[in-house]
């Protein structure tokens, strides 16, 4: 049944009016404003202010905008460093399941409007869109500008490597507050390249946003313009039937993989990009990462990974400067929610800048920003973002292995100044499966560089990194421990090479030894407190 039907059933049209809409708006083209403001996430406080911009703009268009404050946007930052944020990476279904099944459940809207701020937020929405194909546009809320502390730019990673520095008395109480109070000055998504802003950056690069969405500041007016010109948008889509499928294209996610190299983004992409792929019909193979890594050269360099942040790329060009820098890689043939690929290359004026943005012939590397690791430590894959290493790192890292169960003993290791150069420090069962949730390990990935150890010690996990993290750190170590990966089988003591010519972990151990421990090991449960926690477990345990 079409929406008009749908609109038109008795039960449902007096549910409407219900609603306090009359005759008029119900007959127009009705469009989902999609978005899940909250008050405690920085990044979603004032998405309620977008889906009224959103609104406006739908109803000069000729269309009724209906506002859905549905999913959830939790904060990474106040999450980190307990268990809440083990909930964090299954919010990102919750995301997914609780739009579609508000869409479909209703089935009057003709198109969606999605407002995503904050790490599974975006991603969980992008699933939602390519899995049901109906016009759809994004507004992605925002970066929130830096902060300063002694006249240097400072974020919310500025705030993680300040607290181990405060735990060794390397900073004083009154330096410890101002860091606090100074680091996250307005609304919006962290100011560095993290994960929210990462995947507002893929999502501008997939097509789905008007131009200049990613980078435009949650606090600048800009950003409530753009909300506005995506309501007209909306409408223009379903006019021309242009849905979301006709966007996200296998071309159009490889252009977002070249995006994503190029500019150094989190990590987590590596989760994301695939599922949203699938969602849209389309398998993905994981070396597809460092096939293209390999023609991509490195061209942004952000926080964590230079003291440039968000407003310093918006300045520069943003996303569309970073596109037309790379267009002989790109497929320009591809559609957007503006029109060809094409068409907005041409309107991009590139002035051969260069101390943000820098050119394709004098790139930071010749290659991509993240590689995928195997080995004997991750047989099936694991993850590095490279743009993160300093490049006075050797390219072949040799440690000795401390080995935790659990992110937080390994925090309190670090910052009780134990950790010493050459270590690598493996936390494991903090995979999918294993913590549950996949805990994102930005606390000691910060801690180990707010004591000056990032080039000296390793870091080995099968959860996950932060878009902050940076460093030597090898994430999304598979198979992971709760299911008998070699990453459970390590012991205090061993010797790890970490290969980043041959994009290879491993321990130097034979293989008889390692099947010998095979053996003898016996999984490490962690209790789950929650149906959550214990239903995305069930997704990774056959």
């Amino acid at each position: 049944m079409n929406p008009k039907q749908v609109k038109n059933l008795p039960a449902a049209r007096a549910c409407l009016y219900g609603t306090g809409i009359d005759k008029e708006q119900i007959d127009k083209p009705c469009v989902a404003i999609v978005y899940a403001q909250n008050e405690i996430c920085p990044g979603h406080v004032h998405l309620d202010r977008l889906a009224l911009s959103v609104q406006r703009g739908i109803a000069e268009a000729g269309g009724t905008g209906i506002k859905m404050n549905i999913g959830v946007g939790v904060c990474d930052g106040i999450a980190m460093g307990h268990d809440g944020m083990k909930y964090s990476l299954p919010s990102r279904e919750l995301n997914r399941d609780s739009v579609v099944d508000m869409i479909k459940a209703h089935g009057i809207f003709e198109g969606v409007v999605y407002i995503g701020a904050c790490d599974k937020n975006i991603p969980g929405y992008l699933m939602a869109a390519a899995s049901m194909d109906m016009p759809s546009i994004f507004v992605t809320a925002g970066p929130m500008y830096p902060g300063q502390v002694n006249n240097k730019g400072a974020d919310v990673v500025t705030a993680f490597a300040a607290d181990a520095q405060y735990a060794l008395d390397k900073i004083s109480q009154t330096e410890y507050d101002t860091i606090m109070e100074e680091s996250c000055p307005t609304i919006g998504s962290c100011a560095g390249l993290f994960t929210a802003n990462s995947m507002a950056c893929v999502t501008e690069a997939l097509g789905l946003t008007l131009p200049g969405m990613a980078t435009a500041h949650a606090v600048d007016n800009r950003k409530y313009r753009l909300a506005t010109q995506s309501g007209r948008q909306i409408m223009t889509l379903i006019k021309k039937g242009i849905t979301s499928k006709k966007i996200l294209t296998k071309a159009a996610f490889h252009n977002a993989l070249i995006v994503d190299m190029a500019i150094g983004a989190s990590t987590n992409t590596v989760l994301h990009v695939p599922a949203i792929a699938k969602e849209a019909g389309f398998d993905f193979d994981l070396e597809k990462i460092n096939h293209i890594s390999a023609e991509t050269p490195n061209i942004l360099k952000l926080s964590p990974a230079s003291e440039f942040r968000m407003n310093d790329f918006d300045r520069a060009g943003g996303i569309a400067l970073i596109m037309k820098r790379l267009e002989k890689l790109l497929d320009t043939k591809v559609m957007t929610v503006t029109g060809k690929l094409s068409e907005r290359m041409q309107s991009v004026k590139d002035h051969n800048t260069d101390e943000v943005i820098k050119l394709v012939q004098k790139p930071h590397s010749s290659t991509g920003g993240i590689a995928v690791y195997r080995g004997n430590v991750a047989p099936q894959g694991s993850v590095m973002k490279e743009s993160g290493v300093d490049p006075d790192v050797p390219s072949l890292f040799k440690g000795t292995t401390r080995v935790f169960n659990d992110e937080s003993d390994a925090t309190k290791y670090i910052k009780a100044g134990k950790v010493k150069s050459g270590d690598v420090i493996v936390i494991r069962y903090e995979g999918p499966a294993g913590g549950p949730g996949m805990r994102e390990m930005l606390y000691p990935t910060s801690a180990i560089k707010g004591l000056g150890l990032d080039k000296e010690v390793a870091l080995l996990t099968d959860g996950r990194f932060s878009g902050g993290t940076a460093g030597i750190c090898i994430g999304h170590i598979e198979p992971e421990a709760y299911l008998g990966g070699t990453i459970a089988l390590l012991e205090d003591g061993d010797q790890i090479e970490i290969d980043m010519s041959k994009k290879e972990i491993n321990v130097l151990l034979d293989a008889s030894e390692l099947q010998n421990r095979k053996t003898k090991w016996q999984r490490h449960e962690k209790a789950t407190s929650t149906k959550i926690l214990e239903n995305f477990r069930k997704l990774f345990v056959k």
